[in-house]
């Protein structure tokens, strides 16, 4: 780009020799000016061109690499495998690594069928050998010199693969039944006749579940457990044909159909949920007398060393939870029950102590959840915490060796996610991971060794080891692509602020560009919005679009709102019956806090939210309008009265808490002041469409200008479909840019 300027003689103004000068002067300092600029718009350019956009966040092979599944020790603890893709691409191969990490291979042989992915694998007893599922095809992979077998084709619909502990045997679930392999003779062969095929003609959707089946629930419980000595198999039997058809129609068919499922509503019978034992030399299912199963769902079942089921159940409300043994000869024995009638959350496990004789479980008696051990025998009913009554602990016990308890909880602060080892007293407690953010651990049989997925708030998930005493860190993957160290990736900030409506202290999470200027004034948005959103870690597509905004030139903010785990009893359970509440009230408090920070543009602020985040969304608009400008509201539950059963631990029941379901958002349609972009797919079974399409026609019927974006085939997880959450993201980031950038 060149410019040139003369100076010109007008016939009223002519030049002296001394203007002449300075006109000189003054076109220089043009020139240097204009070549600066060139040289900045460049750089602007360069800059521009390696920024993130929506099309690196769904490229394949992805820039943030393929997640590694979670380890499989081998049973001598030598070594663990786990499936991965080292170039970011979405199919999978199997990989092992040494106790200590610092030896990681690929394995694989040519004898495999071409572009098949490992789905899932089990490890024989002999160490030496894995059992691994191909496809459709069952293949043993000796781990030394990589000769491969082809044992058998178990045709479509199989998972949740297990071995029997003799080694003889290997159960897996399809069609609704329990299969066994015989993996002397080759042969395949169902156990179970229970599988009744579900009514959807579409493969998607959280509902699309047989009628019956061998398997887990709607939203999750066990599957099967094999007994020590390889003769019985406890399994978990679930039955949906009393439930309501509820029709979600499907207009990408030829002609609109009514696609059923089985779905219930509060106040709903439940899907039936028991616990059978097979056994295999008899060949007969026998339930177990449980009661209230349309009420009360499993929420696991184990063997202890001496062949004594345990049994962990909870009523679907939360408030009761019960322990139970089940002897040979299927008679039950109530260990332990509790019932609270705030309780919101059945976050519950539990397992066998290595002696056979004591349980260790996870619940909440105390302000925090906690690790229990109680005896299953003895006269002593009273659990002993394990636990640091100061964190809540995460995740199920892992137990390894000859007592060591392993487990995850929210310390140092509720932001982060460590991995602890208790021999069975508070006081041994002792943390293992050294990594600050999220980690979830498994612990070696031997428990000499934990392998660990960690991640946080500037690096995808990634496996490390450790031994047992938190030493010798080793880092076993690298993930993202080269391309990932280039971008300058958001820096995070953690606070807290008072609560403007009790004696509460609220936490947030805020994501600042890299490159800030406390100069300026930066746009925020709040979002996604959802409980425990304040931790450490990266969190997936959500996670990669806030680089995007940050990049764009917003500051990120979540809040921890009530209903958080890692903040006490109380302010966990203040979120029973009342969704969309004091929750908003804690946002307000966040925007307050924000008005402190001179370079938040208070007035420029969006919500955004996908689920109950979209339920906050679009509330906080019609509650709270002008708080912020612009909101989108994605899969948004905006009427209690199609929740699902599994709500009811938050919203109970309409026979018994009436008041809550009158609080749809149809009560504040009028009040919509702010930029609305309403986000749904069609094909959502969790929050049913016509949900919002009924709130859509109301804003209308208001006078309410708003946008809304559907998918016609996109599920309540429209952000795991590609092309969907590609589009519906677009929408979203474009709906922020027009009414919130300058």
């Amino acid at each position: 780009m060149a410019i040139t300027l003369r100076p010109q003689k007008t016939r009223d103004n002519p030049l002296s020799p001394a203007a002449a000068s300075v006109c000189g002067a003054f076109l220089a300092l043009l020139l240097a000016t204009a070549n600066t600029a060139v040289a900045q718009t460049a750089l602007s350019l360069a800059v521009a061109q390696t920024a993130l956009s929506l099309d690196d966040i769904f490229a394949s092979p992805s820039l943030f690499g393929t997640v590694p599944s979670a380890p499989k020790w081998a049973p001598d603890s030598q070594r663990f495998a786990f499936t991965w893709n080292d170039k970011g691409l979405p199919d999978r191969e199997l990989w092992l690594a040494s106790a200590s990490g610092k030896e990681l291979r690929r394995l694989s042989s040519p004898q495999f069928t071409l572009y098949s992915s490992t789905r899932d694998f089990a490890w024989r007893s002999d160490s030496k050998s894995i059992l691994l599922l191909r496809g459709n095809e069952l293949w043993q992979l000796n781990i030394d010199d990589s000769r491969a077998q082809r044992l058998g084709d178990l045709g479509p619909g199989v998972s949740h693969i297990g071995l029997a502990p003799d080694d003889q045997k290997l159960a897996f679930l399809k069609d609704g039944d329990l299969w066994i392999f015989d993996l002397n003779n080759k042969k395949a062969r169902a156990i179970t006749d229970v599988g009744v095929p579900g009514l959807s003609a579409l493969s998607i959707g959280r509902y699309n579940r047989p009628e019956r089946e061998i398997g887990p629930g709607i939203w999750g419980g066990p599957t099967y457990a094999w007994s020590p000595d390889s003769q019985t198999i406890a399994v978990h039997l679930v039955d949906r044909r009393q439930m309501r058809k509820v029709p979600f129609p499907d207009y990408l068919s030829p002609e609109t159909a009514p696609n059923e499922v089985r779905r219930g509503y509060p106040g709903d019978a439940n899907e039936s949920r028991t616990v059978g034992l097979i056994n295999l030399a008899k060949g007969k299912l026998d339930l177990l007398p449980l009661k209230n199963t349309s009420a009360n769902q499993i929420i696991g079942f184990s063997w202890s060393s001496k062949g004594l089921l345990l049994l962990d159940v909870a009523s679907d409300t939360a408030e009761d939870r019960w322990l139970y043994t089940v002897d040979g000869r299927q008679r039950l024995k109530e260990v332990w029950h509790r019932q609270r009638k705030s309780r919101i959350y059945t976050a519950f496990a539990s397992q066998w102590h290595p002696n056979g004789e004591d349980i260790v479980f996870l619940s909440d008696l105390e302000d925090r959840y906690g690790l229990y051990l109680i005896t299953a025998q003895g006269k002593t009913r009273s659990p002993r915490l394990l636990s640091s009554p100061n964190a809540d602990v995460l995740s199920a016990p892992m137990i390894a060796g000859s007592g060591s308890i392993f487990y995850t909880a929210n310390a140092p602060t509720a932001a982060e996610s460590q991995v602890f080892v208790s021999k069975a007293t508070v006081e041994a407690a002792q943390r293992v991971t050294p990594l600050s953010g999220h980690n979830t651990g498994y612990p070696s049989p031997d428990a000499s060794h934990v392998a660990f997925v960690h991640s946080n708030d500037t690096r995808p998930a990634e496996i490390y080891t450790v031994d047992a005493s938190g030493k010798n860190l080793q880092r076993v993957t690298h993930s993202p692509l080269e391309a990932f160290e280039e971008q300058q990736w958001a820096r995070s900030r953690y606070v807290s602020f008072p609560s403007l409506i009790d004696d509460y202290r609220l936490h947030a999470r805020i994501l600042e560009p890299a490159t800030l200027d406390p100069e300026k004034t930066y746009p925020v948005l709040f979002g996604p919005m959802y409980s425990n959103t304040v931790r450490n870690r990266w969190g997936g597509v959500y996670n990669r679009i806030q680089q995007l905004l940050v990049q764009k030139g917003y500051i990120i903010v979540q809040v921890d709102m009530r209903g958080s785990t890692g903040y006490g009893r109380d302010f966990r359970e203040e979120f029973l019956v009342d969704f969309a509440g004091d929750d908003i009230e804690d946002i307000v408090s966040a925007v307050e806090y924000l008005k402190t920070i001179p370079y938040m543009d208070t007035g420029r602020m969006g919500i955004w939210g996908s689920s109950y985040g979209g339920t906050l969304s679009i509330y906080t608009l019609l509650k709270k309008p002008g708080l912020f400008r612009a909101g989108v509201a994605a899969a948004a539950a905006v009427d209690p009265h199609f929740f699902g059963t599994d709500d009811v631990a938050i919203v109970r029941r309409p026979d018994t808490h009436p008041e809550v379901f009158l609080n749809s958002a149809a009560r504040y349609a009028a009040n919509l002041e702010d930029h609305l972009l309403i986000i749904h797919g069609m094909q959502d079974q969790v929050v049913p469409f016509k949900t919002t399409a009924a709130l859509a026609d109301l804003l209308i019927k208001e006078g309410k200008d708003f946008d809304f974006a559907f998918a016609p085939g996109a599920t309540h997880s429209w952000s795991r479909e590609p092309h969907y959450s590609r589009y519906l993201f677009g929408k979203m980031i474009a709906h922020f840019d027009r009414y919130l950038l300058p």
